[in-house]
């Protein structure tokens, strides 16, 4: 893995985004902001999941109104998560009419297409600046290529076909998605708005358009880049296309704050997006937050329900006993768990985690090891795996990270 790229740290509430700070997990409420009750829940829901900033839409009286009220209740529950503002179209309009609004939230996020039409573009951008300086709030620049700013975009298609060899219209979209960027932030600061209050993201749905626009931007800026796969999907689809698109980038040092844009289940709960963000970035050793668990997929020479069923056992085990070890001890949620099939490959991993059970395969002798950093601890041959190796992991992690 490359170095992170280095950038400006930006300060949004209790949280720093760049300058080497932990790449820090977003997400965004779908809950009608002016319903105050439901808003409130499902920040505390994300919050609880793991989000370290929430984002809610701010589009129109009621929804300005609603946000001192959102922050104030989430304050008494001693929530202080950094709240951040969405403005599309009439942005301008909500910043200066409700000052309190303005002042309590932590962050703005504009995107250049959609700040006004015409001529007034430039003027509505400016004014929700404006508002951005008086009250110390940073921005994020956030072009999506959905709404990309179609002046610009005309004029480099307009270029591009007067070229001897002009480009596929693709990458002249790229260019003008860049672009968008690029020249929004220095009109922001241009209008007052200082360099380490600006976070810059070139939001697209494919994969690869997606990874090619944020290496072209990361060379060419030291802005904080927010990284996500817009529109993803939903389910498989929305899952590995967010996680391929982060990945590549993360694992290249670009990226310091991250959603997981898919689209949830009917009924589903908003948190999915968090938990996956979270894992994209433990997987690839950038951030802990929860022990793991190594298991295999099984073969035809498993006792499949057995291991399976002491796979899931440890997992739900773990999805609780994180909450409590969070605190009671640090350093646990590094912790490497094996739960194996067979013999094959399973002593073999077991080793290799901090520890780890190989069940016995269909064959085998009725008996499975258990093995505690990268040696033979005991053997376990009753019926109650689960329970016995659960009351193994709890001393192992006593005694190692007990404080």
């Amino acid at each position: 893995m490359n170095s992170r790229r280095k950038t400006s740290m930006v300060r949004v509430g209790n949280v720093y985004i760049g300058g080497g700070a932990p790449v820090a997990v977003q997400s965004m409420t779908n809950t009608t902001t002016s319903d105050v009750d439901s808003t409130v829940a499902q920040i505390r829901e994300l919050v609880e999941a793991g989000s370290e900033l929430v984002r809610v839409t701010v589009n129109n009286d009621a929804a300005a109104e609603a946000v001192p009220l959102i922050v104030e209740r989430l304050r008494r529950r001693s929530c202080d998560i950094p709240i951040v503002g969405d403005f599309h179209y009439n942005g301008h309009l909500m910043l200066e009419k409700y000052p309190d609004c303005a002042r309590l939230l932590s962050k703005y996020r504009i995107n250049p297409g959609n700040v006004g039409m015409g001529s007034r573009r430039d003027e509505h951008f400016t004014r929700i600046i404006k508002v951005a300086v008086k009250y110390e709030k940073p921005v994020r620049i956030g072009v999506n290529w959905g709404s990309l700013d179609q002046r610009l975009l005309a004029s480099l298609m307009e270029e591009n076909a007067r070229l001897d060899n002009p480009l596929a219209s693709a990458e002249v979209l790229k260019d003008a998605i860049v672009k968008s960027a690029l020249n929004s932030a220095l009109a922001a600061e241009e209008a007052g708005l200082p360099h380490d209050q600006i976070i810059l993201s070139a939001k697209v749905s494919e994969v690869p358009a997606l990874i090619s626009i944020y290496k072209e931007l990361s060379e060419k800026c030291a802005y904080p880049l927010h990284l996500g796969l817009t529109e993803a999907g939903i389910g498989y689809k929305g899952i590995v296309a967010s996680s391929a698109a982060l990945a590549v980038l993360l694992n290249q040092g670009i990226g310091d704050t991250i959603r997981v844009s898919i689209t949830p289940d009917p009924g589903a709960a908003r948190t999915e997006e968090v938990l996956i963000a979270r894992q994209v970035l433990q997987s690839l050793a950038l951030r802990f937050f929860t022990p793991q668990v190594t298991s295999c997929p099984g073969c035809g020479r498993t006792n499949s329900t057995l291991f399976q069923e002491l796979a899931r056992d440890i997992q739900d085990y773990l999805n609780v006993a994180r909450n409590v070890w969070k605190d009671k001890y640090p350093g646990a949620e590094k912790l490497k768990i094996a739960v194996m099939g067979c013999v094959v490959n399973g002593p073999g991993e077991s080793k290799h985690a901090d520890i780890g059970i190989s069940l016995p395969g269909d064959g085998e002798e009725p008996k499975a090891p258990v093995f505690i950093d990268g040696k033979h601890y005991t053997t376990l041959k009753n019926n109650d795996l689960s329970g016995v190796f659960i009351d193994l992991l709890n001393k192992y992690v006593e005694d190692r990270f007990s404080k």
